[in-house]
């Protein structure tokens, strides 16, 4: 399965692929399962369909590695939108935002991204809800973690993302994992170097474990991002074995991914966050998507092939 995942994402950085992808007739019947729409109004719809059966939502405005100032300012104007939008329609306790730092910048100017977080993180805290900033790949890592220590000065409800494949992650996590901070723990949906990644999947999962332990014992707000069965179940009893009481910690998993185990988790009592994109930039989310699990490309596949 490994070449098969490392094809998608090869596939995912392809401008022909994008192109024979954007413009498939019978691909938005795929694109709907992982993306409820484009638009502001339509993320809003999904969260509102999210709160009725008691999930909680993150939003992420679709977008990365901008070089156009002009995507860049029209990336800050939606957030800011969203997030009124959020507190106009009572929504601000059940959804906040993610974003990554290259949307909001321009070739990797760290001061920009830096002033454009802050302008979303001043308006969630006047909106009532939280920013989440997400972890793309290991060449932004570093300055990801420096750019979100910077804003929790201000705002130390920002969360942090750390991806268990990466070698580094454990050291990070131990730094992280001290009370109040939020972070949300991941696998990775990256295509990664062995130098700097793990390659065997029980590896990724034992660092996961690791690192799931390692903000439990310090306290730490953990947002579990996973759809692992196995996981799931380990981290339920992580959690009672050092007493967490439920509303300390959380479980995240992606919109159109496990629905129903979502919903028993929630009735369940458990707090369960699901991450929400939206926007036209789609096509480099839904590649990751389908490395995460490639049985989804049939599906994916045969959209391709339809004509009109």
């Amino acid at each position: 399965m490994e070449p098969l995942r490392s094809l998608i994402l090869a596939a995912a950085d392809s401008d022909v692929a994008r192109r024979m992808a954007t413009t498939a007739p019978g691909i938005r019947q795929i694109v709907a399962r992982f993306v409820p729409g484009e638009t502001v109004d339509d993320a809003l719809r999904a969260v509102k369909a999210l709160a009725a059966d008691g999930r909680c939502a993150t939003l992420d405005y679709l977008g990365e590695y901008t070089r156009d100032p002009t995507l860049v300012e029209r990336t800050v104007r939606t957030y800011l939108r969203l997030l009124d939008e959020l507190s106009t329609r009572g929504l601000s306790d059940q959804a906040e935002v993610s974003v990554k730092l290259s949307a909001l910048t321009v070739d990797g100017d760290r001061e920009l991204a830096a002033r454009n977080l802050g302008l979303i993180c001043e308006a969630a805290e006047q909106c009532g809800t939280t920013v989440t900033v997400d972890m793309e790949d290991h060449t932004t890592t570093d300055a990801t973690l420096g750019v979100v220590e910077r804003a929790r000065r201000t705002w130390p409800w920002v969360g942090a993302v750390v991806q268990s494949y990466l070698h580094r992650t454990e050291s990070d996590v131990a730094s992280l994992a001290h009370k109040g901070s939020r972070v949300r723990l991941c696998k990775g949906a990256y295509a990664e170097p062995a130098d700097v990644a793990y390659t065997d999947t029980h590896e990724v999962d034992l660092s996961y474990v690791r690192c799931a332990n390692l903000l439990l014992e310090g306290g730490a707000y953990p947002m579990f991002a996973t759809h692992d069965p196995r996981l799931v179940r380990l981290l339920r009893q992580r959690t009672r074995w050092y007493g967490m009481r439920r509303g300390s910690y959380e479980y995240q998993m992606l919109y159109g991914v496990r629905p129903d185990e979502q919903r028993r988790l929630a009735a369940e009592g458990e707090t369960v966050r699901v991450y929400v994109p939206f926007g036209e930039q789609w096509y480099g989310y839904l590649m990751r998507r389908l490395a995460e699990r490639p049985a989804n490309l049939a599906l994916f596949l045969r959209a391709l092939a339809i004509r009109s």
